[in-house]
């Protein structure tokens, strides 16, 4: 408004100041009372602008700042979670082979275990086996010595009560080494 003021001065005549007073005085307008609603509003404006709004858009900043620092942690968050459900469903995963190779595992040593049990008791029971054979083979072979010796003997005091009467000494003792032999080498 004070822009206009020359612009309407510089179109009237000079009169000295006296047509700035008419149109000031015929528009109503009281100069003093403009520039001092002028000056009091810089002044509210400025400290309005210092006092109230610069605070407030500053709070307003920060809090927008702590809006997106949360959003974007729980971003992270979020991103962190789903990095770590992951993680977990691999750690199941391999903890699930690891038991199904530990099982395999154990079900192999058990049936080796079982086999090996079984091919011992295969064993010791063809060697107890084996063992009574030999022992009987060797209780048949003693039980036939046991029956050589005794047949031998009861053949040679057979034989010599027959042929005591009819061979002298001699031919006796050489027919019951020759029976002896006889009968055991059969």
């Amino acid at each position: 408004m004070l822009s206009l003021l020359p612009l309407l001065a510089a179109d009237l005549p000079d009169d000295g100041g006296n047509a700035i007073t008419k149109i000031t005085h015929d528009f109503g307008i009281n100069v003093p009372g403009i520039l001092a609603q002028m000056v009091s509003f810089t002044i509210v404006a400025y400290v309005l602008w210092r006092f109230a709004f610069k605070p407030v858009m500053v709070t307003l900043d920060e809090r927008q700042k702590k809006i997106a620092s949360g959003l974007q942690y729980a971003e992270d968050m979020k991103a962190k979670l789903e990095a770590a459900q992951q993680a977990t469903q691999a750690q199941v995963r391999e903890a699930q082979q690891q038991a199904q190779q530990i099982v395999a595992e154990a079900q192999k040593a058990a049936k080796e275990l079982s086999e090996k049990l079984q091919q011992e008791a295969v064993e010791k029971s063809n060697g107890i086996l084996v063992k009574a054979q030999e022992a009987i083979e060797l209780e048949k072979k003693k039980m036939f010595a046991e029956a050589r010796t005794e047949i031998a003997r009861l053949v040679v005091a057979t034989t010599q009560r027959v042929l005591a009467k009819e061979l002298s000494e001699a031919d006796r003792t050489r027919y019951n080494e020759s029976a002896a032999r006889e009968l055991t080498n059969v």
